[in-house]
């Protein structure tokens, strides 16, 4: 385990070194990872420090509410609603790997913007351990690291936790007395529900995705998983009233873990299930079945894509 408060001390002095006199911006998402990472950025270089949350309308459901009032001490915040360009972006394809790609030039472009309107320099980014090993293992294409566009309008891109595992980056969360809302987060990807969307990602299975994740952390929450989700996975043939209908097949997903690394598939009691199918089935109207996923990791990855 690290050594948190040695950790910080260095961290703050090595973004305050990199970044110098010259402006930052951090690409902030509310998860515990980047949260940490705009923490150690804000006390290292204050001011000069412009946090960037994208709308990229891949998120979970009132999450952008949710981070403007978590992170409203920050004077600089900008939120950037960009759900059309990432929709637009992303239209038709299809691939697991080619989604990641175009979600992470799109972020990079995203905050480019900003950046040249503060004038900034430098990108400081939240990446852990498990990001770089697994985009450089070519297991998936982290959206920044393996996502990242070959030519990057920055001087430098800062990742103070690049060497830490997830169970580390909450003890320095803790440590920087974050809100538990923060310190204490379920993991959810930077990709967000693009990679809980098998095939191309449209509005009507985002709203599928949106709801039925929203219904799994709910009722999952006793259960503390490391990671519980819902994943759109296809359409197969289902009974709505007196219809028969051609509807989404939702996958129901919880695991436990220590970093994410490997996981195993918790084991959910048949009523929760059973009420988490009602709510999904009964939230849209093409959703038409629920089934919940038993494999660990490995042989499968934590989320879908």
């Amino acid at each position: 385990m690290v050594d948190v408060d040695s950790f910080i001390d260095e961290k703050v002095d090595e973004i305050a070194d990199a970044v110098g006199e010259k402006n930052a911006v951090i690409a902030l998402s509310g998860g515990v990872d980047s949260s940490t990472a705009a923490a150690l950025a804000y006390e290292a270089v204050g001011d000069q420090l412009t946090p960037v949350y994208v709308d990229t309308g891949l998120m979970r459901k009132g999450e952008t509410d949710e981070i403007r009032e978590t992170f409203d001490y920050m004077d600089s915040l900008r939120i950037v609603d960009a759900t059309d360009r990432f929709l637009d972006a992303l239209g038709g394809e299809t691939d697991p790997e080619e989604k990641r790609h175009i979600i992470g030039e799109q972020f990079i472009r995203e905050f480019e913007t900003v950046a040249k309107e503060v004038e900034a320099d430098y990108l400081v980014q939240g990446t852990i351990y498990p990001d770089r090993i697994e985009s450089e293992g070519t297991i998936k294409s982290h959206h920044n690291v393996g996502g990242l566009p070959e030519v990057v309008d920055f001087e430098g891109i800062v990742e103070p936790m690049r060497d830490l595992y997830k169970d580390e980056v909450r003890e320095v969360a803790r440590a920087l007395d974050l809100e538990e809302v923060v310190s204490e987060r379920m993991p959810f990807p930077g990709p967000g529900l693009a990679v809980r969307i098998i095939g191309e990602v449209t509005e009507e299975k985002l709203d599928v995705a949106r709801e039925a994740n929203h219904v799994v952390e709910d009722e999952l929450e006793e259960y503390e998983p490391w990671q519980a989700l819902a994943a759109v996975i296809g359409k197969a043939t289902g009974v709505k009233g007196d219809n028969r209908v051609h509807g989404w097949v939702v996958a129901v997903r919880s695991v436990e873990s220590r970093d994410g690394m490997t996981a195993r598939a918790q084991e959910i009691d048949w009523e929760t299930l059973q009420r988490i199918q009602s709510r999904i089935t009964g939230s849209h109207e093409n959703v038409a079945r629920v089934v919940y996923d038993v494999t660990h990791k490995p042989p499968a990855t934590i989320e879908y894509e």
